[in-house]
């Protein structure tokens, strides 16, 4: 297609000449409307002149006769740019005026009637046209006044010929603009559709133009190129995950292989069975569990738990984790407090949010510490909290444990990332992880401050009831 082809097919063309369209019918029809009653009001000013005149006539027709109407019309006759005047008898006859000539019966028309006619000064010249009017006096004569129509056909003539020059310069100036208009906006979408093509090709980090002046094709921009980052983040996770997969998974998948081969060429007895497949199951069951998180982040971040949620009171769902973990804190000489008296409302998927805090809790609990790991007789304190803050809802978990620097929080949430002083923990990297995944969903976010000293992690949460 050649370039004006796409640019007479552009919206934005088709759209100018619409409105085009519009406004040339439109101010047609005002200069149609001015031009007819111009017309009008002409026709209306002769009336009154003439009105006046007719009157004035028949007056010295009733004082002075058909003598004193005779010479008054011969008298106006004379003056330039005149009535018309035409006096006759009864039978017809001109007596006086400056009429040559009419249509036939015209005389014979009482009332107003539009005419041809011919001054008596110009037989041979060109017939004019004139708005008379006949009346009928006292024995029969008849008396004609009129006005020449000459100046009000001119004056028409002029709004036309400048209502055609005005619609013609409206319509070339509406296609120039319309041309401007879209070739402008066309140049936008190919800037718009070569950057798509690049995208598509594989280059992710490709943007389209935003030109700065924040009008529609900007704020689609904008949103697209939202999108664009979103997905970009997506695909860079999908990527890191499956190499963290493909890392974290192979030294246990390894493991378990070497342990059923190891059986298969060693065990001597139905107890080393036995054991070798325990240790199996147990090792299988951890990696059921770093897929079940796998599954839970992705399910999470796919949005389909929005369909599931309802309106509920965080505070209980915080009471609810805290008294099941209370058993394992306890085991491991931890106190475990709870801090959450105030109904605390959200809407969200609740078994999300819950298995989010039980994340939180189970990280405080393992990095807490055991009671060989303490050189003094205080007891380290685990905090849960369920507390509005303005519009939102703070679930949060506060330990006493060693914490995490602060350049290394930003990469504690991402998938499987663990660090140095967690190594050597049991653990997928994937639990804040989980965490964070809930909290957008929810539209929040996780937060991870200092608990001086420890770790405290935050749920922010929009609140439910919140306007």
């Amino acid at each position: 297609m050649t370039a004006l082809g796409k640019l007479l097919r552009t919206t934005a063309f088709r759209l100018t000449l619409v409105y085009l369209l519009v406004f040339a019918l439109f101010a047609a029809f005002l200069l149609v409307y001015f031009a007819l009653n111009t017309r009008r009001m002409i026709n209306e000013q002769i009336v009154r002149t003439v009105d006046t005149e007719i009157a004035n006539l028949a007056y010295r027709f009733d004082r002075w006769g058909l003598r004193g109407l005779v010479v008054s019309i011969n008298t106006r006759s004379v003056h330039p740019g005149s009535s018309l005047y035409l006096v006759t008898t009864p039978a017809g006859d001109g007596l006086a005026g400056n009429i040559g000539s009419l249509e036939p019966g015209v005389i014979d028309q009482i009332g107003w009637v539009e005419t041809a006619y011919r001054r008596i000064e110009e037989p041979d010249a060109a017939e004019h046209t004139a708005l008379v009017r006949v009346t009928r006096l006292s024995g029969g004569f008849r008396l004609l006044v009129g006005r020449d129509l000459e100046e009000r056909e001119r004056m028409f003539h002029i709004l036309a010929t400048a209502g055609r020059w005005s619609v013609a310069i409206v319509v070339v100036l509406g296609l120039a603009g319309g041309f401007f208009v879209s070739r402008r906006v066309l140049r936008r979408i190919d800037a718009m559709s070569d950057k798509a093509q690049t995208i598509m090709a594989g280059d992710l980090t490709g943007r389209l133009p935003i030109a700065g002046s924040d009008d529609e094709l900007d704020r689609l921009a904008a949103n697209l190129n939202a999108m664009l980052e979103r997905i970009e983040a997506l695909m860079r996770g999908l990527k890191q995950v499956s190499d963290n997969v493909a890392h974290d998974l192979r030294t246990p998948l390894t493991r378990l292989r070497n342990r059923c081969e190891s059986a298969l060429r060693s065990a001597k007895s139905e107890q080393d069975y036995r054991e070798a497949i325990e240790a199996t199951i147990e090792e299988s069951d951890s990696l059921i569990h770093v897929f079940d998180a796998l599954l839970m982040i992705a399910r999470a971040e796919s949005g389909e738990p929005r369909a599931d949620m309802t309106a509920f009171d965080a505070a209980e769902v915080a009471r609810d984790v805290a008294e099941l973990y209370e058993p394992v804190a306890d085991e491991k000489g931890l106190a475990l407090r709870v801090e959450a008296g105030a109904p605390a409302p959200v809407k969200g998927n609740r078994e999300l949010i819950g298995q989010a805090l039980a994340n939180l809790l189970d990280n405080a609990i393992k990095y807490s510490g055991s009671d060989s790991d303490r050189t003094n007789s205080v007891v380290p304190e685990i905090v849960v909290t369920a507390q509005a803050e303005g519009d939102r809802i703070a679930l949060g978990v506060g330990d006493r444990g060693p914490g995490i620097p602060a350049e290394d929080r930003k990469r504690a949430i991402e998938r499987f990332v663990r660090l140095e002083q967690s190594r050597s923990l049991p653990g997928s990297g994937l639990g804040l992880s989980l965490a964070s995944a809930v909290a957008r969903l929810h539209g929040g976010e996780l937060r991870l401050d200092d608990n001086a000293p420890g770790l405290k992690a935050v749920l922010i949460l929009p609140r439910a009831d919140a306007n």
